[in-house]
C-alpha cells in the first residue's frame, strides 16, 4: 500500500531504498541525449538509464552487444549535462567487466570520472560477483540486472520469457540476493514471470525495477522510444506506447517536404 509521496530535490541511491520501504513506485527511463534527458528529467522520473540499449535505437544494431565503453561514455556526459533531479545510472557494455574484475573497476571509474554518471549498472548474478564486489570496494554505486540479459543473447538464442522453470527461478532469487548482501542498491528484473518478481521483491530490501516482470516490482523501466513510438516493430506484450510518434513525426517532415517544394515555406513573416 503506497503513502504520501515525498518530494526529492535530487533523487539518490538511498531515495530508491525510501521508496521501497514507503511503498512508493520507483519511475526509469532511458536517455541517451542532452535534449530527450532534459525532457524526461523535467518530468520528474525518479531514475535515467543511460542503457546500452543505445546500440538498437541510436546506432541501429541488432544487439546490445557492439556499443564501447567510449561510446556509453559520450551518451552519459551528454544526459549528465540535461539532469538536475534524476539519479543517471549507466550501463557498463558488453565487454568491459564479464571476466576480469580489474578491467571492470576500470571501466566503472571511466565512467563516474568522465561522464560524471552516479552510478553503473551490470548484467548476471554469481557469475560477475567479483566485479560487483571491486567496484562497490572503490564507492561506486552498482544496479544489478537479472532475468532476460540482453548481452548474453547469444547464450540464451532468444528474447522470450526467463525463469519460467524452477531451477532457473531458484538461481535468480539467489543471484538477487547475492546482489544485495554484496551491496548492490537496486536490481532490474527483465523479462520475467509476474509472480517470480513479486517473490523476488518480497525476499530482498532493495528496490527492484521491472521490465516485463509485472506489476509487483518497485518499479517500472522502459526504453523512451518505445514509450513515445519513436519505434513501431517492436511490440513486447509488457510494452504501453504513450505516443505514436513514428507516425506524427513522419507527417511533420512529410508536411515540410511539401512546404518546400511548393514554396509555402518559408512565407513573408518567416524571413527577415
Amino acid at each position: 500500500m503506497s503513502t504520501a509521496k515525498k518530494e526529492y530535490k535530487r533523487v539518490t541511491v538511498k531515495s530508491l531504498v525510501d521508496m521501497k520501504k514507503h511503498g512508493e513506485k520507483i519511475s526509469m527511463l532511458t536517455a541517451y541525449d542532452y535534449s530527450m534527458a532534459k525532457i524526461v528529467d523535467s518530468a520528474n522520473v525518479d531514475v535515467i538509464l543511460v542503457g546500452d540499449s543505445a546500440s538498437n535505437v541510436m546506432a541501429g544494431h541488432e544487439t546490445t552487444l557492439p556499443i564501447t565503453l567510449d561510446q556509453m561514455i559520450y551518451h552519459a556526459t551528454s544526459v549528465i549535462r540535461a539532469v538536475e533531479r534524476a539519479l543517471v545510472v549507466v550501463d557498463l557494455p558488453f565487454g568491459s567487466y564479464q571476466s576480469d574484475s580489474k578491467e571492470a573497476l576500470r571501466s566503472a571509474i571511466r565512467i563516474m570520472k568522465e561522464s560524471g554518471g552516479h552510478a553503473v549498472k551490470l548484467e548476471g548474478g554469481e557469475e560477475i560477483k567479483e566485479s560487483v564486489k571491486k567496484i562497490l570496494k572503490a564507492g561506486i554505486p552498482v544496479m544489478g540486472h537479472l532475468g532476460l540479459t540482453p548481452q548474453s543473447i547469444y547464450k540464451f538464442g532468444t528474447y522470450t520469457v526467463r525463469a519460467k522453470e524452477e531451477e532457473e527461478a531458484e538461481k535468480l532469487i539467489a543471484d538477487a540476493q547475492l546482489l544485495e548482501r554484496l551491496g548492490c542498491f537496486a536490481i532490474v528484473l527483465e523479462k520475467i514471470p509476474a509472480a517470480l518478481t513479486k517473490k523476488v521483491s518480497e525476499s530482498v530490501s532493495i528496490p527492484t525495477i521491472g521490465i516485463g516482470g509485472g506489476k509487483h516490482a518497485d518499479g517500472q523501466v522502459l526504453v523512451i522510444h518505445d514509450l513515445l513510438g519513436m519505434t513501431h516493430e517492436f511490440n513486447p506484450r509488457f510494452l504501453r506506447r504513450y505516443m505514436n510518434l513514428y507516425e506524427e513525426m513522419g507527417n511533420a517532415i512529410s508536411q515540410y517536404v511539401t512546404d518546400v517544394k511548393s514554396q509555402d515555406f518559408p512565407n513573408d513573416e518567416e524571413q527577415y
